[in-house]
């Protein structure tokens, strides 16, 4: 469901079916996002603009948007460089201008499933918990060049009962910050099984995957 919620300033925009409880927001400023109550949760009056627009940015699933009422550019300003973080036994956090499947979507931010079990292919949804999907967030590091460009529109193609296909510029970040490769086009697993994460090897067609 997405809720809606005007303030004098900002609007925040929230859709709980990407949201993947980072608890960023709750965390930073339980007084815009009050946990645990019963109606209204969100105010976005009960901090600055500049606080609350920072929240949007900090959302790593892009479930908080936060746009300003004046029409400037709020939460959804693209990135002056794309990253893929890798997070530790979860999802790939990604943030660029979004392209899925060549549909261009609202907002920089998005988690993507790699551990085949959400049901919100091919975003994220917190399966990997009760799944008990265990992946590093420090892969490899691969040797790579510097980009050309470094921001710019990245689309995320799913294959059919196969990895992500994304094209564009984009670096892949650790978990702990460290940039472990640059790419333009890359073919990441969402399956989970694949022995190379966060890329796919293949592995999911012994595993017998599907998805769309």
């Amino acid at each position: 469901m997405v809720e809606t919620v005007q303030g004098r300033e900002v609007t925040i925009v929230f859709d709980g079916k990407r949201c993947v409880h980072s608890r960023n927001c709750v965390l930073s400023h339980p007084e815009v996002f009050v946990p645990n109550v019963q109606g209204e949760w969100i105010y976005p009056d009960a901090a600055s603009a500049a606080e609350v627009i920072r929240l949007g940015q900090n959302c790593p699933s892009g479930a908080i948007r936060v746009l300003r009422n004046d029409a400037a550019v709020g939460s959804d300003a693209p990135p002056v460089v794309n990253t893929l973080r890798v997070r530790e036994n979860g999802p790939l956090a990604l943030e660029a201008s979004i392209l899925l499947g060549g549909v261009a979507q609202e907002g920089p931010r998005a988690t993507l499933c790699r551990c085949g079990a959400s049901a919100n292919k091919p975003f994220c949804d917190g399966s990997h918990t009760a799944a008990g999907f265990t992946a590093t967030g420090e892969p490899a590091v691969k040797e790579s060049a510097a980009l050309a460009l470094r921001d710019g529109v990245v689309d995320v193609q799913p294959m059919p009962n196969g990895p992500l296909k994304v094209v564009g510029n984009l670096e892949v970040v650790s978990g702990t910050g460290h940039t472990v490769n640059r790419v333009t086009q890359a073919f990441l697993c969402r399956c989970g099984h694949s022995a190379n994460k966060p890329y796919c090897d293949g592995s999911h067609k012994a595993a017998g995957f599907v998805a769309e």
